[in-house]
């Protein structure tokens, strides 16, 4: 048992291939170990389940499972590799794209796909035990200097909080601009679930095509079916549709919608995905911080995700979205903040939320 408050710097020779306790606190118990490839992770269990996080390797959220379900992507990457490759490590529950770029880099781009931040190499890392108004927490952190000559200089501070009884993961990112000239930038939180037949839908959005828009485009090394392409063309005009993520529908290799969300009265906007079961993925973010929402449904014999995510740009790469308007700028010394919850809500939290959701969206279609 520790106190309150305690914070504990992470080194990587504290991680080998033995898992190893670190420490316990209440109910929340801490592990560290490494995988097969050489990635150190930590293994944080609370009362209701347990997360994997690479507290060196772009602070990812590797893993969730809570309640007896595990609610990360299905994909052919079982772990996470020592390179920084955005397709050799697709695999985990969460992690940040951003800053110099994100998306799929378009014909004029050279940046990678989802830009640095996924995979990057952490050298300053800890874990915090506390307690606040929502009870006791376990905090993990750290710190990432991006230094490029003629390019971006930036200090990234990314944080996933976890509750001693809860499935939900609090989260943010948080990140200032070094350089002494205005800095673009590009941020994603990029959320990976589970879908499931007959998963449904409900969040905080008006359900029409201006405000649910499916991408027509695809990424250049994807070659989409004539099935997935009419399948698009159905989306565009009745998004809807994808409303129940029904066994016949064509998600091969992916569809991605762009949706405008309505925040609450608190500044937050919802997302569901309703399983048959009753329970429900979660996600909920500002609009004010992450004012573009995204959604990504895969579904092929080899992978499986879901992404109920929000950023600050579209997918189509940097100079796609620059055309847009949707490259921001940082003024020197300035800071970039988010946060945004994502997780899993038991039968009845989805109930109320979803009532919630509804009304939401009945005051500002009534506007």
């Amino acid at each position: 048992m520790i106190s309150n408050n305690i914070k504990i710097s992470l080194r990587e020779d504290y991680f080998n291939s033995s898992k190893q306790e670190l420490f316990n606190y209440s109910k929340i118990q801490v592990f560290c170990s490494q995988f097969t490839s050489g990635v150190s992770y930590l293994e944080i269990r609370n009362a209701n389940g347990k997360i994997i996080m690479l507290p060196f390797q772009g602070q990812q959220v590797w893993d969730a499972e809570f309640n007896g379900r595990r609610l990360t992507m299905r994909s052919p990457v079982k772990e996470p590799n020592l390179n920084r490759d955005f397709l050799m490590n697709l695999g985990a529950f969460f992690f940040h794209c951003g800053m110099s770029a994100m998306g799929s880099p378009g014909p004029e781009d050279n940046h990678p796909i989802h830009g640095e931040l996924v995979t990057a190499p952490y050298r300053s890392a800890y874990i915090e035990a506390g307690e606040d108004e929502r009870g006791r927490f376990v905090t993990v952190g750290g710190q990432y200097e991006h230094a490029a000559a003629f390019g971006h200089h930036y200090l990234a501070q990314p944080r996933i909080r976890l509750y001693e009884d809860d499935s939900i993961l609090h989260g943010s990112m948080r990140v200032k601009n070094l350089q002494h000239t205005p800095m673009e930038y590009m941020y994603l939180a990029h959320i990976n679930f589970l879908p499931v037949d007959h998963g449904k839908f409900v969040y905080t959005a008006r359900y029409d095509p201006e405000h649910v828009k499916v991408r027509s485009k695809f990424p250049g090394f994807m070659t989409p079916t004539k099935e997935l392409k009419s399948f698009v063309e159905e989306l565009a005009n009745d998004p809807e549709k994808h409303h129940e993520i029904k066994p016949e529908y064509t998600f091969d290799p992916e569809v991605v919608f762009m949706i405008d969300y309505e925040a609450d009265e608190d500044g937050w906007a919802h997302a569901l995905h309703i399983h048959p079961d009753g329970t429900a993925d979660y996600v909920t973010h500002k609009p004010s911080q992450l004012d573009k929402g995204i959604r990504w449904i895969c579904r092929t014999s080899d992978q499986e995700a879901l992404g109920m995510e929000a950023g600050t740009a579209g997918t189509e790469g940097y100079t796609a979205e620059k055309k847009k308007g949707n490259v921001k700028v940082l003024a020197p010394g300035a800071e970039f903040f988010c946060e945004f919850k994502m997780g899993m809500l038991d039968e009845e939290k989805t109930e109320e939320m979803t009532g919630e959701i509804e009304k939401i969206r009945g005051e500002f279609k009534n506007k």
